[in-house]
Protein backbone atom coordinates (compact mmCIF):
# COMPACT_ATOMS: atom_id res chain seq x y z
CA UNK A 1 0.00 0.00 0.00
CA UNK A 2 1.54 3.26 -0.90
CA UNK A 3 1.81 5.71 2.07
CA UNK A 4 0.93 8.42 0.24
CA UNK A 5 -3.02 6.66 -0.83
CA UNK A 6 -2.60 6.32 3.23
CA UNK A 7 -2.27 9.68 4.31
CA UNK A 8 -4.69 10.65 1.08
CA UNK A 9 -7.66 8.62 2.53
CA UNK A 10 -6.78 9.59 6.47
CA UNK A 11 -6.31 13.30 5.33
CA UNK A 12 -10.06 12.93 3.67
CA UNK A 13 -11.89 11.15 6.31
CA UNK A 14 -10.80 13.76 8.69
CA UNK A 15 -11.94 16.68 6.29
CA UNK A 16 -15.31 14.99 4.91
CA UNK A 17 -16.26 13.81 9.23
CA UNK A 18 -16.91 10.80 7.85
CA UNK A 19 -15.65 7.92 6.43
CA UNK A 20 -18.47 7.27 3.59
CA UNK A 21 -17.64 11.26 3.21
CA UNK A 22 -13.94 10.72 1.73
CA UNK A 23 -15.27 7.97 0.00
CA UNK A 24 -17.48 10.31 -1.92
CA UNK A 25 -14.58 12.81 -2.27
CA UNK A 26 -12.13 10.29 -3.11
CA UNK A 27 -14.11 8.25 -5.92
CA UNK A 28 -13.35 5.32 -3.51
CA UNK A 29 -15.61 2.45 -1.69
CA UNK A 30 -15.83 3.20 1.91
CA UNK A 31 -14.22 -0.29 2.60
CA UNK A 32 -11.24 0.94 1.01
CA UNK A 33 -10.80 4.27 2.76
CA UNK A 34 -11.19 2.38 5.87
CA UNK A 35 -8.57 -0.34 4.95
CA UNK A 36 -6.07 2.66 4.01
CA UNK A 37 -6.65 4.54 7.57
CA UNK A 38 -6.68 1.18 9.17
CA UNK A 39 -3.18 0.32 7.60
CA UNK A 40 -1.82 3.20 8.13
CA UNK A 41 -2.16 3.00 12.11
CA UNK A 42 -1.29 -0.33 12.52
CA UNK A 43 2.13 0.96 10.32
CA UNK A 44 2.32 3.60 12.51
CA UNK A 45 1.54 1.88 15.71
CA UNK A 46 -0.69 4.64 17.15
CA UNK A 47 -4.46 5.50 16.92
CA UNK A 48 -5.29 8.35 15.41
CA UNK A 49 -9.13 8.64 14.93
CA UNK A 50 -11.20 8.00 17.94
CA UNK A 51 -13.92 6.07 16.38
CA UNK A 52 -17.68 6.13 17.91
CA UNK A 53 -20.97 4.73 16.57
CA UNK A 54 -21.97 8.60 16.14
CA UNK A 55 -19.08 10.68 15.12
CA UNK A 56 -15.52 10.78 14.64
CA UNK A 57 -12.33 12.80 16.39
CA UNK A 58 -9.40 13.54 15.48
CA UNK A 59 -6.26 11.85 18.73
CA UNK A 60 -3.98 13.94 19.53
CA UNK A 61 -1.65 11.48 17.32
CA UNK A 62 -4.01 12.25 14.65
CA UNK A 63 -3.94 15.72 14.81
CA UNK A 64 -0.49 16.28 15.09
CA UNK A 65 -0.33 13.71 11.86
CA UNK A 66 -3.27 14.92 9.91
CA UNK A 67 -1.70 18.56 10.02
CA UNK A 68 2.12 17.17 8.70
CA UNK A 69 -0.22 15.34 6.00
CA UNK A 70 -2.06 17.61 4.51
CA UNK A 71 0.83 19.70 3.89
CA UNK A 72 2.67 17.31 2.49
CA UNK A 73 -0.28 15.91 0.06
CA UNK A 74 -0.55 20.12 -1.00
CA UNK A 75 3.10 20.43 -1.47
CA UNK A 76 2.81 17.13 -4.11
CA UNK A 77 -0.41 18.94 -5.58
CA UNK A 78 1.72 22.19 -6.10
CA UNK A 79 4.61 20.16 -7.49
CA UNK A 80 2.61 18.90 -10.10
CA UNK A 81 0.10 21.31 -11.39
CA UNK A 82 3.80 23.54 -11.29
CA UNK A 83 4.94 21.10 -14.03
CA UNK A 84 1.11 20.46 -15.76
CA UNK A 85 -0.13 23.84 -15.74
CA UNK A 86 3.41 25.86 -17.79
CA UNK A 87 2.01 24.74 -20.92
CA UNK A 88 -1.95 24.95 -20.55
CA UNK A 89 -4.16 27.89 -20.39
CA UNK A 90 -6.70 28.63 -17.85
CA UNK A 91 -9.77 29.25 -18.94
CA UNK A 92 -13.54 29.75 -17.20
CA UNK A 93 -15.34 31.54 -14.94
CA UNK A 94 -14.11 31.61 -10.95
CA UNK A 95 -16.74 32.68 -8.81
CA UNK A 96 -14.86 33.81 -5.17
CA UNK A 97 -16.32 34.73 -1.76
CA UNK A 98 -14.45 37.07 0.19
CA UNK A 99 -14.77 38.74 3.81
CA UNK A 100 -16.23 42.40 2.93
CA UNK A 101 -13.02 44.76 4.22
CA UNK A 102 -10.50 42.40 3.70
CA UNK A 103 -11.61 42.29 -0.16
CA UNK A 104 -11.70 46.11 -0.53
CA UNK A 105 -8.34 46.71 1.48
CA UNK A 106 -5.81 43.45 0.50
CA UNK A 107 -7.70 41.55 -2.52
CA UNK A 108 -9.50 44.18 -4.97
CA UNK A 109 -5.48 45.24 -5.70
CA UNK A 110 -5.00 41.71 -6.92
CA UNK A 111 -7.54 41.12 -9.40
CA UNK A 112 -6.51 42.99 -12.29
CA UNK A 113 -2.43 41.48 -12.66
CA UNK A 114 -4.58 38.16 -12.25
CA UNK A 115 -6.92 38.64 -15.09
CA UNK A 116 -3.47 40.66 -17.01
CA UNK A 117 -1.95 37.27 -16.74
CA UNK A 118 -5.23 34.85 -17.64
CA UNK A 119 -6.93 36.38 -20.17
CA UNK A 120 -9.57 33.92 -20.58
CA UNK A 121 -10.42 33.42 -16.86
CA UNK A 122 -13.45 35.59 -15.69
CA UNK A 123 -14.27 36.30 -12.12
CA UNK A 124 -17.04 36.70 -10.54
CA UNK A 125 -16.70 38.28 -7.25
CA UNK A 126 -18.47 38.82 -4.28
CA UNK A 127 -17.54 40.45 -0.76
CA UNK A 128 -19.68 39.05 2.10
CA UNK A 129 -18.85 38.60 6.08
CA UNK A 130 -21.94 35.95 5.88
CA UNK A 131 -20.66 32.26 5.95
CA UNK A 132 -21.65 31.06 2.29
CA UNK A 133 -22.15 27.84 1.67
CA UNK A 134 -19.53 26.94 -1.08
CA UNK A 135 -21.24 23.45 -2.50
CA UNK A 136 -24.95 25.02 -2.60
CA UNK A 137 -24.14 28.43 -3.39
CA UNK A 138 -22.09 27.36 -6.30
CA UNK A 139 -18.40 28.89 -5.53
CA UNK A 140 -15.44 27.42 -6.34
CA UNK A 141 -13.46 29.38 -3.76
CA UNK A 142 -14.21 31.18 -0.54
CA UNK A 143 -11.35 33.27 1.27
CA UNK A 144 -12.15 32.46 4.89
CA UNK A 145 -10.66 34.66 8.06
CA UNK A 146 -10.58 32.43 10.88
CA UNK A 147 -9.21 29.12 12.63
CA UNK A 148 -10.16 26.16 10.55
CA UNK A 149 -11.46 23.50 12.95
CA UNK A 150 -12.57 19.80 10.79
CA UNK A 151 -14.09 20.47 8.25
CA UNK A 152 -15.74 18.97 4.74
CA UNK A 153 -13.91 21.93 2.87
CA UNK A 154 -10.40 21.62 1.92
CA UNK A 155 -8.21 24.42 2.68
CA UNK A 156 -4.84 26.27 2.02
CA UNK A 157 -3.75 28.87 4.34
CA UNK A 158 -2.58 32.26 2.79
CA UNK A 159 -1.34 34.48 5.65
CA UNK A 160 -2.73 35.14 9.15
CA UNK A 161 -3.69 38.43 10.69
CA UNK A 162 -3.08 39.42 14.55
CA UNK A 163 -6.10 40.65 16.71
CA UNK A 164 -5.31 44.25 18.11
CA UNK A 165 -6.74 45.81 21.08
CA UNK A 166 -6.93 49.95 19.90
CA UNK A 167 -7.97 53.20 20.89
CA UNK A 168 -7.66 56.56 19.85
CA UNK A 169 -5.48 58.83 21.76
CA UNK A 170 -8.36 61.10 22.67
CA UNK A 171 -10.60 58.51 23.78
CA UNK A 172 -7.75 57.31 26.69
CA UNK A 173 -6.89 60.94 27.60
CA UNK A 174 -10.58 61.30 28.56
CA UNK A 175 -11.37 58.18 29.76
CA UNK A 176 -8.00 56.39 30.69
CA UNK A 177 -5.75 53.98 29.36
CA UNK A 178 -6.89 50.16 30.41
CA UNK A 179 -3.84 48.25 31.89
CA UNK A 180 -5.74 45.03 32.63
CA UNK A 181 -8.54 42.33 30.14
CA UNK A 182 -10.31 43.30 33.36
CA UNK A 183 -10.26 47.22 33.41
CA UNK A 184 -12.15 46.64 29.74
CA UNK A 185 -15.14 45.97 31.79
CA UNK A 186 -15.33 49.88 32.79
CA UNK A 187 -14.53 50.86 29.28
CA UNK A 188 -16.61 51.83 26.07
CA UNK A 189 -16.31 49.02 23.52
CA UNK A 190 -17.54 48.11 20.05
CA UNK A 191 -17.53 44.70 19.56
CA UNK A 192 -18.16 42.60 16.18
CA UNK A 193 -20.78 40.13 15.43
CA UNK A 194 -18.83 37.90 13.73
CA UNK A 195 -16.28 37.11 15.84
CA UNK A 196 -17.11 33.59 17.75
CA UNK A 197 -16.37 34.52 20.96
CA UNK A 198 -18.77 37.57 20.46
CA UNK A 199 -18.47 40.00 23.63
CA UNK A 200 -16.07 37.53 25.31
CA UNK A 201 -12.57 38.30 24.60
CA UNK A 202 -9.58 36.39 25.45
CA UNK A 203 -5.86 37.23 25.96
CA UNK A 204 -2.56 35.56 27.01
CA UNK A 205 -0.63 37.90 29.11
CA UNK A 206 2.50 37.31 31.47
CA UNK A 207 0.41 35.02 34.01
CA UNK A 208 -1.49 32.56 31.06
CA UNK A 209 -4.53 32.98 29.92
CA UNK A 210 -7.56 35.69 30.44
CA UNK A 211 -11.12 36.17 29.18
CA UNK A 212 -13.01 39.09 29.88
CA UNK A 213 -16.93 39.88 29.22
CA UNK A 214 -17.54 43.31 27.62
CA UNK A 215 -20.22 45.41 27.24
CA UNK A 216 -20.62 46.85 23.84
CA UNK A 217 -21.60 50.69 23.22
CA UNK A 218 -21.86 50.30 19.50
CA UNK A 219 -22.37 46.37 18.14
CA UNK A 220 -22.20 45.72 14.30
CA UNK A 221 -21.71 42.92 11.58
CA UNK A 222 -19.19 45.28 9.76
CA UNK A 223 -15.73 45.35 10.57
CA UNK A 224 -15.41 49.23 8.91
CA UNK A 225 -17.96 50.28 10.69
CA UNK A 226 -15.89 49.39 14.52
CA UNK A 227 -12.98 51.00 12.77
CA UNK A 228 -14.55 54.25 12.10
CA UNK A 229 -16.45 54.35 15.42
CA UNK A 230 -12.77 53.88 17.19
CA UNK A 231 -11.39 56.80 14.87
CA UNK A 232 -14.14 59.27 15.80
CA UNK A 233 -13.14 58.21 19.60
CA UNK A 234 -16.51 56.23 20.75
CA UNK A 235 -14.37 52.90 22.16
CA UNK A 236 -12.24 50.08 22.40
CA UNK A 237 -12.12 48.15 19.24
CA UNK A 238 -10.88 43.94 19.43
CA UNK A 239 -9.56 44.10 15.04
CA UNK A 240 -7.35 42.45 12.95
CA UNK A 241 -3.82 44.24 11.82
CA UNK A 242 -4.54 43.86 8.07
CA UNK A 243 -7.61 46.48 8.92
CA UNK A 244 -5.95 48.80 11.45
CA UNK A 245 -2.53 48.52 10.43
CA UNK A 246 -2.11 51.87 8.51
CA UNK A 247 -3.90 53.38 11.58
CA UNK A 248 -1.15 52.22 14.55
CA UNK A 249 1.48 53.19 12.24
CA UNK A 250 0.52 56.94 11.40
CA UNK A 251 -0.75 56.70 15.50
CA UNK A 252 -4.40 57.46 14.74
CA UNK A 253 -4.90 54.43 16.73
CA UNK A 254 -2.81 53.45 19.85
CA UNK A 255 -2.26 49.61 20.61
CA UNK A 256 -3.44 48.60 24.35
CA UNK A 257 -1.75 45.89 26.81
CA UNK A 258 0.48 44.84 24.48
CA UNK A 259 1.37 42.43 27.37
CA UNK A 260 -1.94 40.99 26.54
CA UNK A 261 -1.84 39.44 23.31
CA UNK A 262 -5.34 38.38 21.59
CA UNK A 263 -5.07 35.30 19.19
CA UNK A 264 -3.47 35.43 15.68
CA UNK A 265 -6.43 33.90 13.02
CA UNK A 266 -5.14 32.33 9.93
CA UNK A 267 -6.35 33.64 6.51
CA UNK A 268 -6.99 30.67 4.16
CA UNK A 269 -8.45 29.70 0.84
CA UNK A 270 -11.41 27.51 1.50
CA UNK A 271 -12.79 25.10 -1.83
CA UNK A 272 -14.88 22.06 -1.51
CA UNK A 273 -12.19 19.57 -3.03
CA UNK A 274 -9.12 18.90 -4.08
CA UNK A 275 -9.64 16.26 -6.14
CA UNK A 276 -9.92 17.33 -9.82
CA UNK A 277 -8.99 20.87 -9.00
CA UNK A 278 -9.77 22.96 -11.84
CA UNK A 279 -6.56 24.40 -13.55
CA UNK A 280 -8.44 28.15 -13.15
CA UNK A 281 -8.65 27.74 -9.36
CA UNK A 282 -5.36 26.01 -8.66
CA UNK A 283 -3.46 29.19 -10.45
CA UNK A 284 -5.57 31.73 -8.55
CA UNK A 285 -5.31 29.57 -5.38
CA UNK A 286 -1.50 29.94 -6.04
CA UNK A 287 -1.46 33.37 -7.08
CA UNK A 288 -2.61 34.25 -4.04
CA UNK A 289 -0.47 32.47 -1.81
CA UNK A 290 2.33 33.94 -3.69
CA UNK A 291 0.65 37.53 -3.09
CA UNK A 292 -0.36 37.36 0.01
CA UNK A 293 2.70 35.33 1.53
CA UNK A 294 4.70 38.58 3.30
CA UNK A 295 1.81 39.36 4.91
CA UNK A 296 1.67 43.08 3.70
CA UNK A 297 -0.03 44.74 6.36
CA UNK A 298 2.62 43.55 8.97
CA UNK A 299 5.48 45.40 6.99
Amino acid sequence: MSKIQEMSSFVAVVEAGSFVGAADATGLSKAAVSRHVGELEQRLGVRLLQRTTRRLSLTDEGRTFFERAKELLEAIDEAESELTSRSAEARGLIRVNAPLTFGVLHLAPLWAPFADANPKVSLDITLSDRLVDLVDEGYDLAIRITNLSESMLVSRKLASTRMVLCATPRYLRQRGKPKHPGDLSRHAVISYTYWSTRDEWHFTGPDGPVSVAVSSRIHTNNGDTCRRAALSHQGIILQPDFMVGEDLRRGALVELMPAYRSIEIGIHAVYPTRKHLPLKTRRLIDYLAKSLRDSPWNA
